[in-house]
């Protein structure tokens, strides 16, 4: 019975700090994005950036408008997983994916790279979603 008890209490422990860390990532990469110069992150900006058309793309156009919702890519019909932090934190861990997404996505979509003012700013709105 005792072990029992310490194993799930070792659990609860670990799922507390698992998402005290998940809390904390988002943050840190944006802070990494500030160290490479960023001053002004503006969560509304980055809202506008996601919203905002560029030849008929958004990135609503695979995201959707409901980020708690899953999407689906436009050209492949592949399911997208949910980009609301508060949904998906595991999607934000990771700054080998977040940068390879904002490569791909911002290229696909806007026709560009995003500059890191840019992804502060989007990373900064969808981690309070």
């Amino acid at each position: 019975m005792k072990t029992r008890f310490k194993s799930g209490l070792l659990l609860v422990s670990f799922a507390a700090l698992t998402q005290v860390n998940a809390g904390q990532y988002p943050q840190k990469k944006i802070e990494a994005y500030q160290q490479q110069g960023v001053s002004q992150i503006d969560a509304k900006r980055g809202k506008q950036l996601w919203y905002s058309k560029t030849d008929g793309r958004s990135c609503t156009s695979c995201h959707g408008d409901n980020l708690a919702n899953k999407g689906k890519h436009v050209k492949t019909k592949k399911v997208i997983e949910p980009m609301a932090f508060s949904v998906n934190s595991e999607r934000y861990r990771s700054d080998r994916k977040i940068e390879k997404w904002f490569l791909r996505n911002c290229k696909w979509t806007l026709g560009r790279e995003c500059s890191i003012q840019e992804k502060a700013d989007i990373l900064s709105w969808l981690t309070n979603q």
